[in-house]
């Protein structure tokens, strides 16, 4: 197995322990999106840790994909291949950090909610509906970012062919979609809470993205395709 190869396979397991973690994140933290959502957080702090933790573990997932990337992709074009470690493994990375924290500190505001009598009114519940809202900002946020850095991904596997061309351009369509809901979201055309209208729009880009990461497994990356710009790039220096 050659060092692309394994590449290709790491990013794949990558992307699927990304994936599932995400998921896991959005399952953990439903009782956030509750109406008594400080008192909820209080009575199931393990579940926010869990969706915290998850989170974060999906973040630092995905910061290695553009890192063990990164020397195949420069080959065939640097700019977007920076752009791509910048926007992913820079940028989203401290996003999903953020959103840890503020997962971590509901928590204790929770706490500190239920010392208090849980009040009808107060100041937790202010901080609590403003880290709530700072949160559904970075998660805005992190669509624009993630789309911006995935085009950037699948214009180097089109140019290159390092994988199959229907998938490049399925990745095209989905993150275009994908992008979608980050608009919808920031004109107050949906709710964040509005599930299955957000899944609706982003279920195309998930399922591209575990078809890619089985090929990147099974098949890895087009050795031909690696082979003529390895070849390319030898007369350059000549």
């Amino acid at each position: 197995m050659n060092n692309y190869r394994k590449t290709a396979v790491i990013v794949g397991v990558l992307y699927i322990i990304g994936t599932v973690a995400g998921i896991l994140s959005m399952a953990s933290s439903g009782p956030v999106r509750e109406a008594a959502y400080l008192g909820s957080i209080a009575a199931n702090p393990n579940q926010i840790v869990v969706a915290a933790l998850c989170v974060l573990l999906m973040g630092l997932a995905l910061a290695l994909v553009p890192i063990m990337l990164f020397p195949l992709l420069k080959k065939y074009n640097e700019v977007l291949a920076v752009g791509y470690v910048v926007f992913r493994g820079a940028l989203e990375t401290a996003l999903y950090i953020g959103m840890t924290i503020g997962w971590l500190v509901l928590i204790v505001l929770g706490q500190e909610y239920v010392k208090a009598g849980a009040p009808a009114a107060s100041y937790f519940q202010t901080l609590g509906t403003l880290l709530l809202a700072g949160n559904e900002t970075l998660s805005t946020v992190l669509i624009i970012v993630f789309s911006l850095n995935a085009l950037m991904l699948y214009a180097i596997f089109y140019q290159s062919r390092l994988i199959p061309r229907w998938i490049s351009i399925w990745g095209f369509i989905a993150i275009l979609l994908h992008l979608t809901t980050a608009f919808l979201l920031l004109f107050g055309i949906v709710e964040s809470g509005s599930m299955s209208t957000l899944m609706a729009f982003n279920f195309l880009i998930l399922v591209q993205e575990m078809v890619m990461a089985v090929w990147l497994i099974v098949k890895g990356f087009n050795p031909a395709a690696i082979a003529v710009q390895t070849q390319l790039n030898s007369g350059d220096r000549k």
